[in-house]
């Protein structure tokens, strides 16, 4: 292991945090779900993803995929622009006993173990896809909360005409209708769906989703509620299309779209609806929220 690894595995530019294990157990970050309820019906590896010694997110991770199920934040109102991006890894998927703040790439070689147990730059460079996060940086208040969402074990391989069309737009309809209407603390879980067979892959070491996903859970909101959002809480949910040629049973193609957006579309729906769906493709049942958000103890 190079000297640059034995140091930054171990020692944090912000310091060593004696904290509870952040890979394999959600106990420390429970606090990004609702009702500290974790999703259910999907199977991984959980991660408490830390960040200058603070837990920022949960991340539900496939080691055999290289990249996440899902994670799990709480919404904050953003504030400034979006962060250069300055992409992480997770020394604790490489070794065990290592420090779980998530660090920089270095420059240079990368260490196997590293390559080995997630995803890694190369991956992404020169690819047709681009790095999707499913924690953004847009739905984040805080510089420091912002910046830890560039971190491969948040990203999947994501098509341009999805990530800068339509699930941007959503992402960009999620944040305005949470920044306006919800009063209280908003739990959000976005995830992914893979292909039913054959999935596809990049550089034969990144699983590609089919679909993206993604619910809220606001329990508190204002009642004045615009007509067009009536339906709209406490909890929302959308699937969007990740490869155009994908079949039109979960989300039909707006044929009147710009072309460079057509075929990645996305749906909203209840969040009943999105389960239904999960649990299709699963073939298990998901349930994303405590009692679908009902709000009750």
């Amino acid at each position: 292991m190079s000297h640059f690894y034995a140091v930054a595995l171990l020692v944090f530019t912000a310091g060593w945090c004696p904290c509870a294990a952040d890979v394999g157990d959600f106990t420390s970050c429970l606090q990004f779900f609702y009702k500290s309820w974790p999703p259910k019906g999907l199977a991984g590896t959980q991660i408490c993803q830390r960040y200058y010694n603070q837990y920022r997110f949960a991340t539900l991770y496939s080691r055999p995929r290289r990249s996440p199920w899902f994670s799990a934040y709480m919404y904050g109102v953003p504030t400034g622009k979006r962060p250069t991006a300055s992409w992480k890894f997770e020394p604790q998927l490489a070794y065990p006993g290592a420090d779980g703040n998530m660090i920089p790439f270095p420059p240079g070689p990368l260490d196997q173990n590293v390559v080995d147990s997630q995803a890694v730059e190369p991956d992404y460079i020169n690819s047709t896809y681009g790095r999707g996060h499913l924690n953004p940086s847009l739905h984040h208040n805080t510089r420091e909360d912002r910046y830890s969402t560039f971190t491969l074990t948040n990203v999947v391989p994501q098509k341009k005409g999805s990530n800068s069309g339509p699930w941007e737009v959503l992402e960009w309809n999620v944040n305005k209708t949470l920044g306006d209407y919800c009063l209280g603390e908003a739990y959000v879980v976005t995830g992914i769906i893979p292909y039913q067979k054959d999935d596809r892959w990049l550089r034969n070491r990144v699983a590609v989703p089919e679909y993206l996903w993604s619910a809220y859970c606001c329990p508190k909101y204002n009642n004045s509620l615009p007509e067009e959002l009536k339906d709209a809480f406490p909890t929302y949910a959308a699937i969007g299309r990740n490869d155009r040629t994908s079949t039109e049973e979960i989300v039909p193609i707006n044929q009147t779209a710009k072309k460079q957006f057509r075929g990645y579309d996305v749906r909203q729906m209840p969040l009943a609806t999105l389960e239904m769906y999960l649990k299709d493709r699963f073939s298990t049942v998901v349930s994303v929220f405590y009692e679908q958000c009902s709000g009750s103890d």
